[in-house]
């Protein structure tokens, strides 16, 4: 795998998720990512910033465009200090939560995506990355 543009972006309040939103976009459209593609990693991406906003008081997020075997792709990799995540495999799972949602956002930005893998532990933060191609495949 190729990186072909690298940045980092810190989200530390409710501000800064419309500049990464835009952000993003930007790197979407730099690609040639279609709307459909564009509006599955925007949402999954939006769901991940917020929830390390909400668990996590925030943390940084690396946008990077990607290649690899010719096909381009934009990787997200959202990295937090918070409290950690005690059961992977349950936070992955619909209706889980240990907020006030519908427990939804992890498995959802999961689906919304070509690639995800989370990697966490308690006391020490959680790290999300997460690939979507120009293509979709």
């Amino acid at each position: 795998m190729i990186v072909m543009t690298k940045d980092t972006m810190q989200i530390v309040r409710e501000q800064d998720v419309v500049p990464f939103r835009n952000r993003v976009r930007e790197m979407c459209t730099k690609i040639g990512m279609s709307l459909v593609n564009q509006t599955k990693l925007i949402t999954a991406a939006s769901e991940l910033v917020r929830n390390m906003l909400k668990y996590a008081n925030g943390g940084k997020v690396v946008l990077e465009t990607i290649s690899k075997n010719a096909q381009a792709g934009i990787r997200l990799v959202f990295v937090d200090e918070g409290p950690g995540i005690a059961d992977i495999h349950q936070a992955m799972r619909d209706g889980f939560s240990t907020g006030k949602s519908l427990g939804l956002g992890l498995p959802g930005a999961k689906r919304l995506v070509n690639e995800f893998d989370i990697k966490s532990a308690t006391g020490e933060g959680t790290t999300v990355t997460i690939i979507h191609w120009k293509n979709g495949r």
